[in-house]
């Protein structure tokens, strides 16, 4: 019998969370979609896989048991599926690079001009990922490198930090803080703060400095899927601010909005990342153009 890795997804998810609620928010799918598809599995299997009490499930024998199996098979199917991705890009001799937004900025643009230079006939593919994607798209075969804001899941990845960017905080031109220099975390305090399930919490959190210095939990505004929808809630909310890297006030110029650099909070840090299996590779020698750029001795 074949049971198809998504809905082994749909129950790793389920078997961690305890929740179809919480599994449900974690997967973006409707709650009743999923439960239909795990009772479907049950049946499918012959036996139940959670034992459903009120308001809380727990695992009977059967869903531990299929619980690492189906962790391993998942496992060695994404492995598989890099595997044949990122062969077919060498075939082609194309180097997927991956970045979110602004990526790696100027330095990005200066290792993509410098790896043409070099290597005429290979081609670079950028490729853009929404908020926090970018070393999951390494694992899952959808890049060959990518430039990755920290803090992010680097498990199974090669990555070193290669550049840092101020925060900045966006915000409507008639605001009143659009009137000073200098933006403090203090100024957002109540605040509205543009905000994703996209990305990871703890992503999240790091980006809207939550909790804040004297302890205080940030206020949440508008949810976005991407960076254009964050600034669009900034330029069309009643109230409310988004924070971003220094770079993209400019990549992103919008003429409702105004950037101000926020001023005592820690930088953006940039790591580039890349599989560990990826020596004398394109991606490889990408990795060496960007270490010659930053002063870096290059990985061994």
């Amino acid at each position: 019998m074949d049971v198809d890795t998504r809905v082994l997804r749909y129950f790793v998810a389920v078997a961690e969370c305890l929740s179809f609620t919480e599994a449900a928010s974690r997967l973006y799918v409707a709650q009743p979609s999923l439960s239909r598809q795990i009772k479907q599995l049950e049946t499918r299997l012959g036996t139940d896989l959670f034992v459903r009490a009120n308001s809380t499930i727990t695992l009977t024998s059967a869903g531990e048991a299929l619980l690492g199996a189906a962790r391993t098979q998942l496992s060695d199917w994404q492995h598989t599926l890099r595997l044949v991705r990122t062969a077919a890009a060498a075939e082609s001799n194309v180097v997927r690079v991956g970045f979110v937004a602004t990526g790696g900025g100027t330095l990005a643009r200066q290792a993509r001009a410098l790896f043409t230079e070099r290597h005429p006939d290979a081609t670079i593919a950028p490729k853009r990922f929404d908020w926090g994607g970018e070393a999951q798209a390494l694992r899952d075969g959808l890049a060959d490198i990518a430039f990755v804001w920290l803090p992010a899941d680097l498990t199974g990845l090669r990555s070193r930090v290669v550049a840092t960017e101020q925060r900045w905080v966006a915000m409507r031109v008639s605001h009143p803080l659009a009137r000073q220099e200098e933006i403090s975390i203090e100024d957002l305090r109540d605040e509205p703060l543009m905000w994703t399930r996209v990305a990871p919490a703890e992503w999240v959190d790091w980006w809207a400095v939550n909790p804040r210095p004297d302890g205080s939990a940030a206020v949440w505004g508008k949810e976005n899927d991407n960076v254009e929808e964050m600034l669009e809630h900034v330029a069309t909310a009643a109230s409310g601010v988004c924070i971003g890297p220094e770079s993209m006030s400019s990549y992103y110029s919008h003429p409702d909005l105004t950037w101000r650099p926020l001023v005592d909070v820690e930088p953006l840090r940039i790591a580039l990342a890349w599989p560990e299996d990826s020596a004398g590779s394109l991606a490889a020698q990408f990795a060496d153009i960007v270490a010659a750029l930053t002063s870096q001795p290059s990985p061994d």
